[in-house]
């Protein structure tokens, strides 16, 4: 874990509004780097406390002060519900942050018409130890401070892309939002793959998970691109560029992928039609 760093721009206060899986790894991993917690509150329905130092609500029962950004972190099919009860508190001095899947930025500002800018952003849930990607896109009005603010705070979160185009979010949300989920799969593949090779399940399982883990760190720092990387340690006519020919088949690892992105891009795109249905 990063230690905390004064010298750190943090908002004036944070509110989250719901705080589950997501939202609540981003506090969790904020809170670590430096994020005093008497700046924070959390509406929650359930009123369970969050941390240390951090205030917990069932409902907003007063304005939000000016410089407040409000972290959006419940279901996006619930977001009508908490709109019709928030917004009255939620004025021009608030910057909205929505981590709502497949809600687009139009929908936001039709939910909280008088907030001020807005940010839509999606984790994964690796930000809770600072290896995480943050995909944000804030639209072509965004101040400039706030895009610096939103930056910075992504950053204790690991990567931070911004997106010019906000039709590329549920591609990008596929990719690195869905995309822990598709690495966990592959390394139970690869681990079902040994033990069916003979190897005891729990050592194979084992031996899975430290391949990948080693293969992402040595793949990071190394400054090649992981196709040169795997090139490099494919000796021609050897074990590992046998099963290289494999994967690099027409219809092998780069075609499944393609498959598994799109499926996930366009439940992604099914998701953000029923929510406006709804709403």
């Amino acid at each position: 874990m990063a230690k905390p760093d004064p010298a750190t721009a943090w908002p004036d206060h944070l509110l989250l509004i719901g705080c589950g899986n997501m939202a609540g790894a981003m506090l969790a991993r904020w809170l670590d780097c430096g994020l005093p917690p008497e700046r924070v509150s959390v509406v929650r329905p359930s009123g369970r406390p969050v941390a240390e130092g951090v205030a917990v609500t069932t409902r907003l029962a007063s304005p939000v002060v000016q410089g407040t950004w409000v972290l959006l972190g419940m279901k996006p099919q619930q977001l009508a519900a908490v709109a019709a009860e928030t917004r009255p508190f939620v004025g021009s001095g608030t910057t909205l942050l929505s981590i709502l899947a497949g809600v687009p930025l139009d929908d936001l500002r039709a939910a909280f018409p008088e907030t001020g800018a807005i940010i839509r952003c999606m984790p994964n849930l690796p930000v809770r130890i600072g290896r995480g990607v943050s995909i944000l896109h804030g639209g072509e009005d965004l101040p400039a401070d706030d895009h610096v603010l939103a930056s910075g705070l992504c950053a204790h979160l690991g990567l931070v892309e911004w997106l010019d185009a906000e039709a590329l979010f549920d591609a990008a949300t596929a990719l690195s939002g869905c995309g822990p989920a598709f690495v966990y799969r592959f390394i139970d593949a690869l681990a079902a793959a040994g033990a069916d090779l003979g190897l005891d399940p729990q050592a194979a399982g084992r031996m899975a998970l430290a391949t990948v883990e080693g293969a992402a760190v040595s793949a990071a720092a190394s400054g090649m691109t992981p196709a040169a990387m795997a090139d490099a340690v494919a000796s021609k006519g050897g074990m590992t560029r046998q099963g290289l020919d494999m994967l690099d088949r027409p219809d092998g690892l780069a075609a499944l992928l393609e498959r598994t992105l799109r499926a996930a891009r366009d439940r992604g795109a099914e998701l953000a039609a029923l929510a406006a249905k709804a709403g």
